[in-house]
């Protein structure tokens, strides 16, 4: 059965200054990428697949070193789009986050709707998904809409409920059928299983 892993970005460095599409990883979400990229769980590794998201294409090519693997960017595939406030410092972002999840149809002070995003994320991925090569995908992507993926292929509402904790998680998904194998864990235990 090959699988398609979506693996959220690790920790990053957090910068007001910059957007947050351009932010990098940091020094603990490359080591935590480096120690799991050679994982004998991914030895059916066949193609890689990335947000272009600078966080995220870091993260893929970090991953796809050791292969010998091109990451393939995919369009539509960002998070959700936070641009209308920018970077909102904790506890702020938590509170935003909790609206986003909790009114999926409704903007919260600009950000994208969380029906909206959905939509473009789980379209994006079945595109790409459809057009790698056979064998195992590695999606490396982001926390809000790796959750509404989440849920839309496990049939359940959208919530936060079903929102990783921190970076650097996996959900696992049977590749023919898009079921859900298990809910987010951390890279750690997936790859080192």
């Amino acid at each position: 059965m090959a699988r398609v892993f979506y693996l959220s970005h690790p920790e990053v460095v957090v910068d007001a200054k910059r957007p947050v599409p351009h932010w990098s990883l940091s020094t603990t979400g490359r080591a935590r990428c480096t120690a799991c990229a050679e994982s004998p769980v991914l030895a059916a590794l066949a193609a890689i697949l990335t947000s272009e998201e600078t966080k995220a294409v870091e993260t893929a090519d970090l991953f796809a070193a050791p292969r010998g693997l091109t990451p393939i960017c995919v369009p539509n595939s960002g998070e959700n789009d936070r641009s209308a406030t920018g970077f909102v410092p904790e506890p702020g972002f938590s509170t935003l986050a909790d609206a986003f999840f909790a009114a999926p149809t409704l903007s919260v002070r600009g950000w994208e709707r969380a029906i909206d995003a959905q939509a473009r994320i789980v379209n994006a991925i079945a595109t790409a998904v459809g057009a790698a090569s056979a064998g195992d995908v590695l999606i490396c992507g982001h926390g809000a809409v790796g959750t509404l993926l989440y849920c839309h292929h496990a049939g359940l509402p959208v919530s936060r409920r079903y929102d990783q904790r921190g970076g650097g998680n996996v959900i696992a998904y049977d590749r023919a059928t898009m079921a859900p194998a298990h809910a987010w864990r951390r890279m750690e235990e997936v790859f080192h299983a």
